[in-house]
């Protein structure tokens, strides 16, 4: 894959969007900041003032076209927001950028000037709504963002970003935005960190940017998670601000003030993705030794375990016996669970490991009696 994909940085290209000044040092968050939804063009425009008049953004978002779950709900006002977002890029000097969903409103996007597109997460889960949008902008020199998909699929999300790399596209980045789920957390989306380091491993030259707005769904936990997305090394982040959140039209729990958002920004601790010291590489050498001695450890246990519980599998199939065993399962989670609390484990991940455990063990068992079903058929 990385052969066939051809990616600049987003700190490359958003630098050259700016009318003003440069991007701040590479080492500081890019950040992208807006309404939720373009509601009227006074609000656009003087949210977008507010947020230039910080200092600390470098590029200014607002939804068009909203894709709502329901008909009747505000679905964005349409090609008449573009214009007022462009007006903020005069009074401001700062780059815009929107949501598109379809070819028409791709087309609509060019016609008036947008420097930078994004694929919204109702998009991105449908390839055949990429493959258009990726077709209409064939030959066309234009960033585009990929948020990933509202389920939490990592391939429909590499997907999104190789048919827009064959259409010709180099300049992208990611947007993680958390995903829908059915069990119900503190987070209107989960982040399910692991899938956007997942992407990161397979496409290391694409940039990721995290959008705190859409996993919180919440003002108040904006401030976390955009510190969790800096920690695991996002290049930036997109947050929705509004002049008068508790107004707006549309996720206005989730949207700052622009005061608020600089207070946000200010709290945050940037980190660096490595260091020159070599007393600090030295220290990190040999704490790596030591977590690939543990890890080899780990692997060989679990190779024991596995063979155990072959061993099982063989005397359960000689008696009788079905594979799974209920209470036996929730004996080992209430006990392993209680010993990592003790041992400083949560629980959360001590269930995680022990039903992957649990899972692989129930597989070699399954195999052991279908190895006996298999002689049979033959015989």
């Amino acid at each position: 894959m990385k052969k066939e994909l051809q990616l600049e940085s987003i700190k490359k290209w958003l630098p050259a969007l700016r009318k003003t000044s440069e991007v701040t040092q590479s080492n500081h968050p890019i950040i992208i900041s807006g309404p939720c939804s373009a509601e009227t063009e006074s609000q656009t425009i003087t949210t977008c003032k507010q947020l230039a008049a910080t200092g600390k953004v470098h590029a200014l978002r607002a939804g068009i076209w909203k894709p709502r779950t329901r008909p009747g709900q505000f679905e964005g006002v349409g090609d008449i927001g573009l214009e007022w977002m462009v007006n903020a890029r005069k009074e401001t000097g700062l780059p815009i950028t929107t949501e598109v969903a379809t070819a028409a409103h791709v087309e609509a996007s060019l016609k008036a000037g947008v420097d930078i597109l994004w694929i919204g997460a109702r998009t991105t889960v449908n390839p055949f709504s990429v493959q258009e949008i990726a077709d209409s902008l064939k030959g066309v020199d234009i960033p585009v963002m990929v948020k990933n998909p509202v389920n939490p699929d990592l391939e429909l999300w590499i997907g999104a970003v190789e048919r827009l790399s064959k259409a010709g596209i180099t300049k992208m980045a990611a947007i993680h935005r958390g995903f829908s789920s059915f069990e119900k957390g503190p987070f209107r989306n989960a982040p399910m960190w692991e899938l956007a380091i997942d992407l990161k491993t397979r496409i290391p030259e694409l940039d990721i940017i995290c959008d705190p707005s859409h996993i919180t769904g919440a003002r108040d936990l904006i401030s976390f998670v955009s510190q969790k997305a800096l920690d695991l090394d996002m290049v930036g982040l997109m947050i929705e601000s509004h002049i008068t959140p508790d107004a707006a039209w549309s996720d206005a729990k989730q949207q700052v003030t622009p005061t608020a958002l600089s207070k946000i920004l200010d709290a945050l601790i940037v980190r660096t993705a490595s260091s020159d010291s070599k007393s600090f590489k030295d220290t990190l050498v040999a704490l790596r030794e030591q977590i690939d001695q543990l890890d080899d450890d780990i692997m060989h246990k679990l190779s024991a375990r596995m063979k155990i519980s072959e061993k099982i599998g063989q005397y359960k199939k000689e008696n009788g016996v079905t594979i799974l065993q209920v209470n036996r399962w929730e004996e080992i989670i209430n006990t392993r669970v209680a010993m990592g609390l003790a041992m400083g484990i949560s629980e959360d991940f001590s269930k995680e490991f022990l039903k992957l455990v649990h899972q692989e063990s129930i597989q070699i068992q399954t195999n052991v009696m279908n190895d006996a079903l298999d002689k049979h058929a033959n015989v």
